[in-house]
């Protein structure tokens, strides 16, 4: 058998008829779930109408077109080394279902258009997303294999996404705001390298150059000080007006959503509650690697977000209607 007919016997992505779901999954869509940090600036200024919807849509439909923009030119960069992957190999671009000319003018598309349509909108969204680019740029020409700056890169990107959201709506960010939203993307970003440094050492995960650099023993400091600063930058925020945070003091009932969801995080990373859940369940695919799998496939740490989003909207509606200051 051929390589490239052998690759397409054990991809997952449809061929022939169903050809369109490969260029789908060439964009990664499963991604996507980062970009609804844009939603955040309309739901804490409790600007929840028409207007703030559709700009926040915007917003999130230029993010996802700019991000898979960038998959494309990383899947175009590393095909060779793609196929030779047992797993990557079955990518849509590496595995032939896409190819790389289709692929090429895909990113063009996507990243031209992401920048016109932003700045037709208004100029701050157009240089929210001009920085995203040049953020997304410089992380994967060098950034990405520079110690600490690589994290720093990622959780940049959550807090243009915040920023985006208000961009897109008018919507005033407070800098309590963007100081929660970096804390908690530093966060997930050092649990990410945490996971995959487990994995290499273990041989079942993908090496970046970057990781040469750390150790668990690092990462582990580094986790303790955002960890603390995540839950007390968040603390301070929910306390209200006399600290120039949330517009009310009840916000504080939400902070046992965020002391819980980090620290669920922090155990589905841990190596003995890892093999304890493969041992109970060989199939079980939760990995803090990846967390928009977390929060899609963890079933605690989705109610656990859509605990806090309904205490959010109940708290702001009650303090909209005057029931409470």
């Amino acid at each position: 058998m051929k390589y490239e007919e052998s690759i397409k016997a054990n991809t997952p992505y449809p061929v022939g008829s169903s050809g369109l779901l490969s260029y789908l999954m060439a964009l990664r869509p499963r991604q996507w779930t980062k970009n609804l940090v844009v939603f955040a600036a309309p739901l804490f200024a409790f600007s929840i109408n028409i207007n703030s919807l559709a700009g926040s849509f915007l917003a999130f439909v230029l993010f996802c077109a700019a991000s898979s923009s960038f998959y494309l030119i990383n899947d175009i960069a590393d095909v060779k080394s793609d196929r030779q992957h047992p797993v990557k190999c079955k990518r849509p671009i590496a595995a032939g279902l896409v190819k790389i000319p289709i692929a090429t003018g895909m990113a063009f598309i996507l990243l031209s258009g992401a920048l016109i349509i932003s700045w037709l909108w208004s100029g701050s969204l157009g240089l929210t997303i001009l920085a995203y680019v040049i953020l997304q740029t410089a992380y994967n020409i060098t950034l990405k294999r520079r110690v600490i700056l690589d994290v720093i890169a990622i959780a940049t990107g959550f807090v243009l996404r915040a920023t985006a959201g208000g961009a897109a709506t008018g919507i005033y960010i407070s800098p309590w705001f963007l100081l929660c939203t970096a804390m908690l993307a530093l966060f997930l970003a050092i649990e990410k390298r945490k996971a995959e440094l487990r994995a290499i050492r273990l041989d079942v995960g993908k090496s970046r150059s970057v990781l040469k650099r750390y150790s668990l023993n690092l990462l582990s400091r580094m986790e303790s000080v955002i960890t603390a600063n995540t839950i007390m930058t968040y603390a301070l925020w929910s306390s209200g007006p006399q600290l120039k945070g949330a517009s009310t003091p009840w916000m504080i009932l939400s902070l046992p959503f965020v002391v819980y969801g980090v620290f669920r995080y922090q155990l589905l990373s841990d190596p003995k509650e890892i093999a304890r859940r493969k041992k109970c369940n060989p199939d079980d695919g939760v990995h803090s690697e990846r967390p928009e799998e977390v929060l899609l496939r963890d079933i605690p740490t989705l109610l656990t977000v859509l605990g806090w989003i309904l205490t959010v909207f109940i708290i702001l509606f009650l303090k909209h209607e005057g029931v409470i200051q």
